[in-house]
């Protein structure tokens, strides 16, 4: 099969075209730089000239793009797109019904709200880790008690924090609100709770749906707002008790962040370093953004892949797909974290043993080479 990929800047890239090689695909690569354009008279044209030059049988690309498929749509061309972002607001645009479309989510509870309503254009795919790759890079012994690799939020797009001139009354319901949140893993209810405050919201911060979307305002606020800031407030909340207990290795976009016992070693990355972090640590944590309503972040595949131990908050989607104290194991609050830390930094071979289930339950059925036989056994 011919597939053209529309190449930008995303994660998974190489991994991605070594699998459709390797699957005896043919790849074309299409540079595609604006990707936040929703229309683009002059890249759609581009781009349907050159579809109509290279003839391919699908088009692919790492997150959904309304503008490709508006292109894949008026040439009869399958589309085929995995989103790993979340929140992904092009998601909601009104494209993403065009019959071209099978536009793939890894977040289960996300694919069951679109088909519920009667969106079958959207199917449920997790993400994936190539295992053969990962394994090259070694295995070194580890050098970190406990890491976390991920943004706290305080970098860019804290929307939160521009909210000025909130009612005493918004700004209590929004703290209780959060701090309830904080509570629960396994469901948010942000989303449906915001209509009391919504217009002193929107007063203090405007963000107005997309003339081609069916997004909510309140879909805006929760996920692009609320849900980073309480993501933020949680891995702060978290990493610092880690800290109280034992030495922390941090890599992350904010170089300025610090914490007593704590080693901030800036960013990380993706193909060359990331991994290196994942095997050297005996403890990799994931804290997921709040906004994965129950999908396992690519980070958790990341670590597990890599043959690192993961210890995750819970995600409904972890127990579709893999053992929970077998391959990988979760926390259900502070306290559960930090008495498994202080577990497994004395149980090696345990902790050893679900590494290595882990990273063979990978191997064996979450591959990028796996991923491409499903999706394109749907074409």
């Amino acid at each position: 099969m011919k597939l053209f990929f529309i190449e930008w800047a995303s994660f998974g890239n190489a991994d991605i075209k070594d699998a459709f090689t390797k699957e005896g695909h043919q790849v074309i690569c299409f540079p595609f730089s604006n990707k936040d354009a929703r229309r683009d008279a002059e890249i759609e044209d581009t781009l349907t000239k050159k579809l109509r030059e290279t003839v391919p049988d699908a088009v692919f690309s790492f997150n959904y793009f309304p503008l490709v498929s508006n292109v894949c749509k008026r040439e009869g061309l399958p589309y085929i797109s995995w989103i790993y972002d979340s929140p992904y607001v092009m998601l909601y645009s009104y494209t993403a019904i065009n019959p071209c479309n099978t536009i793939y989510v890894f977040d289960r509870a996300l694919c069951r709200e679109f088909n519920a309503a009667g969106i079958k254009t959207v199917r449920y795919l997790p993400m994936a880790a190539n295992t053969q790759r990962l394994d090259a890079l070694g295995s070194p012994d580890p050098v970190y008690d406990v890491s976390f690799v991920g943004s706290l939020y305080t970098e860019s797009h804290n929307f939160f924090d521009r909210m000025e001139n909130l009612s005493t009354y918004a700004k209590g319901y929004l703290d209780g609100l959060m701090r309830a949140q904080m509570n629960v893993q396994g469901c948010n209810f942000i989303q449906e709770s915001l209509s009391p405050i919504m217009e002193e919201l929107y007063r203090a911060l405007p963000m107005d749906p997309n003339p081609d979307g069916v997004e909510t305002r309140e879909y805006l606020y929760a996920q692009y707002v609320i849900n980073r800031k309480i993501t933020g407030l949680e891995r702060l909340r978290l990493l610092t008790a880690v800290t109280q207990r034992c030495p922390l290795d941090l890599y992350t976009l904010d170089p300025a962040f610090s914490l007593p016992n704590l080693r901030n070693h800036g960013t990380a990355d993706y193909y060359a370093e990331m991994p290196l972090v994942f095997k050297k640590s005996r403890i990799n944590l994931n804290i997921s953004l709040r906004s994965i309503k129950s999908g396992i972040p690519l980070r958790a595949f990341d670590i597990m892949g890599s043959a690192g131990f993961l210890l995750s908050n819970y995600q409904e989607d972890f127990l579709e797909n893999f053992t929970p104290g077998v391959d990988f194991v979760y926390y259900e609050s502070e306290k559960d974290m930090l008495q498994k830390i202080d577990y497994y930094l004395t149980h090696e071979e345990e902790r050893a043993a679900i590494a290595k289930n882990g990273h063979d339950q990978v191997a064996a059925a979450h591959t990028y080479r796996h991923r491409v036989r499903e999706m394109l056994s749907a074409v």
